[in-house]
């Protein structure tokens, strides 16, 4: 039997991966702390960590479960530039992801997030259970008719896009491999960077994370951004730099931001934190301003999501002890057994 370390994992974790087909067979022992290189001793005895998105498997951490006997590292999210993937392949340890869990979950979470920031549902929610029905300062705008920006139109962007064209709003997308005959279907346009950019009053982000892509929107290129547009953020939180959006946001270029990630969320988010003092400045900033919404990095927090990640990831990890292949499309460094 499997035993398998689960790490930064919740009540929710533990109980769609208990009940996942072939749950039975493995031995888990699941961790509330995230796993990183002074806590990867902990993994001792276990032939396989299941880490998430702010568990950080740098080198060192790396080093340590290769001496514990750990043989495979099998992320449950899509993302994964929190392991080095280049030294786990040198290592031999085969980590292994959920590149589609639930697109429609992640797109449906961004359309909710302007939804409520644009018509103000989050203030007017808490203003009517305090009995007061004043609609002042609750003035939003139509989404019909407006430029909605995606920059990264794949599984997930071109959800995004498609709900979009559904409230009459014009569509233009980046993405580095267009897809034409997508985008003629649904009524998309294509467009470079800096025209999504420059043009767009609604632009939301469907990228990776990787050197690329780090910090695309910083002082630069946020003053470039049409003023009074909406800046929406589901993908990772890194694309973004804080310091400059937060002076975009001073200065009022930006009409309203919405955020599902942040750049330093590892120890914040996916934690109750009510009972103390936020010691993150920046994000305390952001969570005071009325043209700001953030949530904890919820947007795949469905049903469906869950139960696609733990099947994926309980299939993967069964692969220990059964022989069999991996799940297509799921190894990031293959390694022999």
């Amino acid at each position: 039997m499997t035993t398998v370390a689960f790490y930064d994992a919740k009540p929710y974790d533990r109980q769609y991966f208990e009940r996942a087909p072939g749950a039975g067979r493995l031995r888990p022992r699941f961790h509330e702390f995230r796993l990183v290189e002074e806590t990867a001793d902990t993994a001792a005895g276990a032939q396989a960590v299941c880490i998430f998105v702010n568990d950080r498997l740098t080198r060192p951490c790396l080093e340590v479960l290769h001496r514990a006997g750990v043989r495979l590292i099998a992320l449950r999210c899509a993302g994964f530039d929190n392991v080095d993937i280049d030294v786990a392949r040198k290592l031999g340890l085969v980590v292994t992801y959920v590149p589609a869990y639930s697109p429609h979950a992640i797109a449906e979470h961004t359309i909710g997030l302007l939804l409520t920031l644009n018509r103000k549902i989050h203030h007017a929610y808490n203003r009517t259970r305090e009995h007061n029905f004043s609609l002042n300062g609750f003035v939003g705008f139509d989404i019909c008719g407006k430029t909605v920006g995606i920059i990264g139109a794949g599984r997930i962007g071109r959800i995004v896009a498609q709900i979009f064209r559904g409230f009459e709003a014009r569509v233009i997308a980046c993405d580095l491999l267009p897809s034409v005959d997508w985008a003629k279907e649904h009524g998309v346009t294509y467009a470079d960077f800096d025209t999504v950019l420059t043009t767009s009053d609604i632009l939301t982000l469907h990228v990776p994370l990787t050197p690329d892509t780090l910090y695309m929107l910083n002082e630069q290129t946020l003053s470039r951004m049409k003023a009074g547009s909406y800046l929406i953020n589901t993908s990772r939180g890194k694309l973004i730099d804080t310091s400059a959006l937060l002076a975009a946001l001073k200065n009022d270029h930006l009409g309203g931001v919405a955020l599902d990630v942040y750049e330093k969320e590892a120890g914040i988010f996916f934690e109750n934190l009510s009972g103390g003092i936020l010691h993150d400045d920046e994000l305390s900033r952001l969570l005071t301003s009325p043209k700001v919404l953030v949530t904890s990095h919820q947007g795949f927090l469905t049903h469906e999501a869950l139960t696609e990640i733990a099947h994926v990831t309980t299939s993967n990890l069964l692969t220990l002890e059964t022989g069999e292949p991996f799940l297509e499309g799921t190894t990031l460094s293959p390694a022999s057994r």
